[in-house]
């Protein structure tokens, strides 16, 4: 008898955990690719940023280069990454617009400070040996990226 309510227990975890899990499923169907994304930034050195729809956004290609926008310049260079998530951006280029937002030269310093870069749903995590630099949200594709 003690098997047996054992053995039903065990089962009711095992329901409940599979039973948990669902939001899950649906969290990692999220995440995207780090290349061909659309990446807004929404956090950076812990603040957060409220971009328009231009600002504070970059794209990997699967070239190896990558190709974004500041607060008022656009920004181009080249990426280096490994199955490990390890991450090297730059050097970078930028437009040379005067730039009154403070935010963007942090954010031209933080891409080419990275190492690495971690995913979570949705959202891309720029890491510097560790220490979170900025987190990014996928645009929504359009149709024809689907």
């Amino acid at each position: 008898m003690k098997t047996s309510n054992l053995l039903l227990r065990l089962l009711a975890v095992a329901l409940l955990m599979v039973g948990c899990c669902a939001p899950c499923r649906t969290y990692q169907k999220q995440q995207r690719p780090l290349e061909d994304t659309e990446w807004q930034l929404i956090q950076l050195h812990g603040r957060k940023i409220t971009p328009t729809d231009e600002n504070f956004s970059l794209r990997f290609t699967p070239g190896g280069e990558v190709q974004g926008r500041g607060a008022c310049n656009r920004l181009m260079g080249s990426y280096t990454t490994t199955k490990e998530r390890s991450l090297k951006i730059g050097p970078l280029a930028s437009t040379r617009m005067l730039c009154r937002d403070p935010h963007e030269s942090e954010f031209f310093a933080a891409l080419e400070k990275a190492t690495h870069y971690e995913m979570d749903g949705p959202m891309m995590l720029l890491l510097s040996d560790g220490d979170l630099l900025a987190i990014f949200q996928s645009k929504a594709p359009s149709p024809a990226q689907e």
